[in-house]
């Protein structure tokens, strides 16, 4: 008997569990361009897998729409179950342990300016450059 409940859990210690880690992405409006330390993951909403914990560039885009760009950087830190000598034990637990995390991005309307102020801004650049010719 002693020899079964042994061998039970020796396999239940090597069979170990699962880490499963995602981070989901989302936006207002949907459909925004999502770019992860210069990889171009997709649209919004979605949710990739990640390996690591630590700091992230996020860039969210949707120009096609007339929005603004939005950079961001995201640290993602670990849960309790992330740090030495926790991380050992979460990977060999028999169970599935998940993260999973979110990052919601709310894009404003880009504003171009009117007319008067591009004018204004012209005449400005045009007496800058009258003035650094002389």
């Amino acid at each position: 008997m002693k020899k079964l409940a042994l061998s039970l859990l020796c396999c239940l210690a090597l069979t170990g569990g699962c880490l499963e880690q995602k981070l989901t992405f989302t936006s207002e409006p949907e459909g925004a361009l999502v770019i992860v330390s210069d990889k171009e993951i997709g649209r919004t909403p979605i949710t990739i897998d990640f390996t690591w914990y630590g700091d992230y560039d996020v860039i969210v885009r949707y120009p096609e729409k007339g929005y603004e760009t939005i950079s961001d950087h995201a640290n993602i830190s670990p849960r309790w179950w992330g740090y030495p000598p926790m991380d050992l034990f979460a990977s060999v637990m028999p169970w599935k342990v998940s993260d999973k995390r979110y990052l919601h991005y709310k894009l404003k309307k880009l504003q171009l300016p009117n007319d008067e102020t591009l004018i204004k801004r012209a005449e400005q650049m045009s007496d800058r450059n009258a003035r650094a010719e002389d």
